[in-house]
């Protein structure tokens, strides 16, 4: 009876490993980027819908209050969190422009924004991406099964190849703390400056 469960922790741990031996050195090449990016005073922007959403709202919490490191805090916004501005903008621009918006008022050259989507094609998250890159903000996606739309326009992605969103979302949230992992060493010196 329970080797159903076993079979979800099983492949669960296989996508895992198939996407860290895709892109482990990509991991702690873009850890140090965020943490040189938020050492210099930019800020990191993210969002996602729905569980991406949540995820989004729990990595910016990394960022800004900490990890495992103890050090100071450094400004990451999850653009999924004030309901005023999502209401509005969603009702007076639509849904789709609920996260553009935002970064057109908040985003600066120099920024970093992360549309996290596990099929690739959120519109609302392209959308944001796109303004980004208008803005000079560099543009990164946590993305799933063919990367969709998303691989194509971002400056980096990050694309677990899996169809089920439940792994797309579990391999998310450990990308997310490997990236906390290697900002909190970069941030406080255990990585060298290159």
């Amino acid at each position: 009876m329970e080797d159903f469960i076993i079979d979800i922790f099983y492949e669960s741990a296989n996508t895992k490993k198939d996407f860290v031996e895709e892109y482990a050195e990509d991991i702690i090449n873009f850890g140090i980027l965020l943490g040189k990016r938020l050492k210099l005073g930019n800020k990191v922007m993210i969002c996602g819908n729905g569980g991406s959403a949540a995820d989004a709202q729990h990595f910016a919490a990394e960022i800004v209050g900490r990890f495992e490191a103890e050090r100071k805090a450094y400004p990451a916004i999850a653009l999924t969190t004030d309901t005023s501005a999502l209401t509005a903008i969603g009702n007076d621009y639509g849904f789709d422009k609920v996260f553009s918006r935002q970064v057109e008022g908040l985003g600066q050259k120099g920024d970093i924004l992360i549309g996290i989507s596990t099929s690739g094609n959120s519109q609302n998250v392209i959308e944001a991406v796109n303004v980004a890159k208008d803005m000079g903000i560099f543009t990164v996606g946590f993305l799933g099964k063919d990367g969709g739309k998303l691989k194509d326009i971002v400056d980096k992605a990050f694309i677990v190849r899996h169809q089920k969103t439940a792994r797309i979302q579990e391999t998310h949230l450990t990308l997310e703390h490997a990236l906390c992992k290697v900002i909190d060493m970069y941030l406080t010196g255990q990585i060298a400056e290159e």
